[in-house]
């Protein structure tokens, strides 16, 4: 691994729960998209200095905050469903239904 290199995350699904690791695993930046061709060269560049804040004013949704909790218990279970579920305290089916459902934008 090159000490050296930058990493910048870019994603479609901005959380918390994938934000805190990735910049606690070196990246110098989180961009949710869409963002501008400068805006991935600025970050690139001079890391988190001029980026305006991407923190939303409204509350996110409790469909969002679920979401984001069973794909963090997923993670932390290793992609294992079974495990997940049982953490969840739900069936193992139900978990895989709610994981087949496109994710939540609110």
């Amino acid at each position: 691994m090159n000490r050296k290199a930058r990493v910048v995350v870019v994603t479609a699904f901005p959380s918390i729960a994938t934000a805190v690791p990735a910049i606690e695993l070196g990246a110098c930046d989180y961009l949710p998209l869409p963002i501008e061709p400068a805006e991935a060269v600025n970050a690139l560049l001079d890391g988190h200095r001029g980026r305006k804040s991407d923190i939303a004013d409204t509350p996110r949704s409790v469909n969002r905050v679920e979401w984001e909790h069973i794909n963090r218990v997923l993670t932390e279970s290793r992609g294992n469903i079974s495990a997940a579920a049982g953490r969840l305290g739900m069936h193992r089916r139900t978990l895989q239904r709610k994981l087949g459902k496109r994710p939540v934008t609110h």
